[in-house]
């Protein structure tokens, strides 16, 4: 992944590019590139064979400034507004995972012009009544000793896999890939901390200004974003689909790399959605 930097107002945004083919731009989750570990995962190197990926780093992560002028998540939203302006994209093609996701819904509502297709994969951003999002911030704290299997149990749909242990280790890991993480955390409790947690109540209310097509794709298992978030965002977009990938939980981009390239890589060349919403199993 080519690294590069942008100058937004006062802000750098560390960009990472890779790939050929149309654009997209790629807007991280709490886990993932710029968060867990500098480089992409599979997923990003399957979808990178297929489009030339814009990936930027939130305010404060990676080696993208500007933190301190982050307090909602309306002001990410205008940040990444004005990244497009500063990248010339008139319009743009937008893939958003976990916060990332809620970052691309919250552009989409208030320039509905800017965004031509969005893909949303297990995206924050809405709480349905009696579906509570799981406590992110609680099982990120390393206990007993380093144990993390309650945020492997949140974010994964089994905990005891491979990935999982791999993405979330017990114990310490190195120092750049912790700095990593405690710098998204950071960036995520300053717009998901306080109530409402990780979520913005106005959103739904707000989701019919959407005019793009939008695919939405979901772990069947997510215990952080219930899969009744990913009903609430597709009954309140007026162009969306929903596939849900059964054999993940939080990180199908993560759990299943190739089943989740494929559920998004037609549309976005396309712009044609699914005919009819589906679940997917694990290969």
């Amino acid at each position: 992944m080519k690294r590069t930097t942008v100058q937004v107002g006062n802000k750098s945004v560390e960009i990472g590019q890779a790939g050929n083919g149309p654009p997209v731009l790629y807007l991280h989750g709490v886990w993932d590139v710029h968060t867990l570990q500098g480089d992409m995962f599979p997923f990003h190197e399957a979808l990178a064979e297929k489009f030339s990926l814009t990936i930027p780093a939130h305010p404060g992560c990676g080696d993208s400034t500007g933190i301190t002028d982050i307090s909602e998540i309306e002001d990410l939203a205008f940040h990444y507004l004005d990244l497009l302006d500063a990248l010339d994209i008139k319009q743009a093609t937008v893939v958003g995972f976990c916060l990332g996701g809620w970052i691309a819904a919250e552009m989409a509502v208030r320039n509905p012009e800017r965004i031509g297709r969005l893909a949303l994969i297990d995206a924050a951003g809405i709480q349905v009544k009696g579906e509570l999002v799981g406590d992110l911030f609680m099982y990120a704290q390393h206990r007993d000793g380093g144990v993390m299997q309650e945020l492997r149990e949140l974010l994964f749909k089994d905990a005891d896999s491979t990935v999982a242990h791999e993405t979330i280790p017990d114990g310490r890991t190195n120092v750049p890939d912790e700095v990593r993480r405690y710098k998204s955390l950071t960036l995520t409790g300053r717009v998901g901390w306080e109530p409402p947690y990780l979520h913005n109540r106005k959103l739904p209310g707000r989701l019919h200004r959407l005019s793009c097509p939008t695919a939405i794709v979901w772990g069947g298992h997510d215990r952080l974003i219930p899969l009744a978030s990913a009903r609430a965002y597709a009954e309140n977009i007026p162009q969306s689909s929903l596939q849900v990938l059964d054999g993940s939980g939080h990180s199908p981009i993560l759990e299943q790399p190739d089943e989740c390239v494929a559920s998004i890589a037609d549309f976005l060349e396309t712009g044609n959605l699914p005919a009819g919403d589906a679940v997917i199993s694990a290969s």
